[in-house]
């Protein structure tokens, strides 16, 4: 089993920066991947960014070059540094994680809520 727990979310204006974090603990040896994922009321849940354990990352267009996702293998730490805010990025952002290429992401923290004011 693996946990995950998530802080840094608050209230921002447009064009202001966050930087979240995703701490996981227990079998964290098994990862494959963590992902950071958003969802507002009522909406589907939208994929943000991934980082895989090689390295290479995968982001969403509608936040290429204005997120930075990150990590810090010691700290078992994943980060999304999120810039140059919009109002519409106002959301419950969740990480999750998957074991294997294979794998879904089934494994999923409380979420932190980000909220960006125009």
């Amino acid at each position: 089993q693996v946990q995950l727990v998530e802080s840094g979310g608050g209230l921002v204006q447009a064009g202001g920066s966050l930087i979240l974090s995703c701490a996981a603990s227990g079998r964290t040896f098994s990862i494959y991947a963590v992902g950071w994922f958003r969802q507002a009321p009522g909406k589907e849940r939208e994929f943000v960014a991934t980082i895989r354990n090689s390295g290479s990352t995968v982001y969403a267009d509608s936040v290429k070059g204005r997120f930075t996702i990150s990590r810090d293998n010691a700290k078992n730490t994943v980060y999304l540094q999120l810039d140059s805010l919009k109002p519409d990025d106002t959301d419950v952002y969740y990480c999750a994680l998957k074991v294997s290429i294979a794998a879904r992401y089934d494994y999923w923290g409380q979420g932190t809520q980000v909220t960006v004011s125009s």
